[in-house]
């Protein structure tokens, strides 16, 4: 399948490596990285951006999924998921570079030094590169736009990558592997090779609900009815990844950041934030007994009164307008209740997303 002097190795959910996973990828990998997305501004527009229509080119903030208002929203989010780092997004964070050195600095403050940061930028100006270092941000990865990677050394991307390696940053590339520009990825590879970068990151194209139609009418296919990936991606990765590079080159599939990398997180934030009335199941949701309605205060007492639920499983939930309670106990006393009552399954995450729900009779 491929040379073993290349020394590649499989990773899950179909990514590949050949080289050291950089530190940013290897803290995703455990979930223990939380996505700081710090603006959807971006003087580019690409047409495989995938960037919700919530967040792209708004100047709005999110800690995970969770909309940040405050900087307690941030380093509650960190806890949350028991981070050991952050990957700083959006949008471009350069085009916010006050506020994104605000977050590192917070976090390394709140968390330590060894808080990890990593931030994506196709900037290349050098005062907000050193705003970012003199910050202390630990990981730069530099996306070249795809137009430059047959000629890297235009918009000033060398004087870019030598000023944040002199700045004490591990620098690296990450771009959108485009099954079609496989020439001009090997020539950007070898730019970074010469370089002395840590690492190429390669991205699977994926579609999403924002650059569906900018991707199908470019001609892309997703590879299989029950992938997000692009045809013809995978088959690039392996040849690229097949050459004797001496920096680090990584294949990320849209796979793994969904049924690997997502899931992991959630897993462990899921672990954290769970009440005594939860039951987590083995992708990381939650399941739970759910009464909706008016006079729950008043139901409240009934139900530790009359069917003696010990109030350590079962809460209310005053901003949804329900309690919520132990899904085996609600599942008994529900034909009591006279009242819609439901179990109900659903991510643990700050917006806590509905997976499914069923009425009780």
């Amino acid at each position: 399948m491929w040379s073993a002097a290349t020394s590649l190795s499989e990773r899950p959910c179909g990514s590949l490596i050949q080289g050291t996973l950089p530190v940013g990828c290897a803290q995703c990998t455990e979930g223990a990285k939380m996505v700081l997305f710090v603006t959807g501004l971006c003087s580019f527009h690409c047409f495989y951006c995938p960037v919700s229509d919530e967040k792209m080119y708004k100047d709005v903030v999110f800690a995970d999924e969770k909309r940040v208002e405050s900087d307690a929203d941030v380093l509650e989010e960190a806890r949350a998921i028991r981070a050991k780092g952050a990957g700083i997004t959006g949008g471009d964070p350069l085009e916010a570079v006050d506020r994104t050195a605000h977050y590192i600095r917070l976090l390394k403050r709140e968390f330590g030094s060894l808080f990890h940061t990593h931030l994506y930028t196709m900037s290349t100006d050098p005062e907000k590169i050193r705003t970012l270092a003199a910050a202390g941000l630990d990981e730069i990865r530099f996306h070249v736009p795809p137009g430059l990677w047959s000629h890297p050394q235009a918009l000033g991307f060398p004087v870019a990558v030598r000023l944040s390696k002199e700045l004490g940053m591990t620098v690296g590339l990450e771009v959108p592997l485009i099954p079609e520009r496989e020439a001009d990825l090997v020539t950007l590879i070898e730019w970074a090779e010469s370089e002395g970068l840590a690492f190429v990151n390669l991205d699977e194209m994926e579609y999403s609900d924002a650059n569906f139609a900018r991707m199908k009418v470019r001609g892309y296919e997703v590879k299989h009815e029950l992938a997000y990936g692009v045809k013809g991606a995978d088959q690039v990765a392996l040849r690229l990844l097949d050459r004797p590079w001496k920096t680090t080159v990584h294949y990320c599939t849209s796979g793994y950041k969904d049924a690997w990398q997502l899931r992991t997180r959630i897993k462990r934030r899921a672990e954290n934030v769970a009440r005594p009335w939860d039951v987590i199941t083995e992708d990381g949701t939650l399941v739970k007994g759910v009464i909706e309605g008016d006079g729950l205060d008043d139901l409240l007492r009934d139900l530790a009164k009359r069917h003696r639920v010990p109030r350590k499983l079962m809460g209310l939930d005053a901003a949804r307008r329900r309690i919520e309670i132990a899904p085996w106990i609600l599942e008994e006393i529900a034909p009591q209740l006279g009242r819609p009552s439901y179990v109900v399954e659903e991510y643990p995450t700050a917006d806590g997303l509905e997976v499914e729900r069923v009425r009780l009779p």
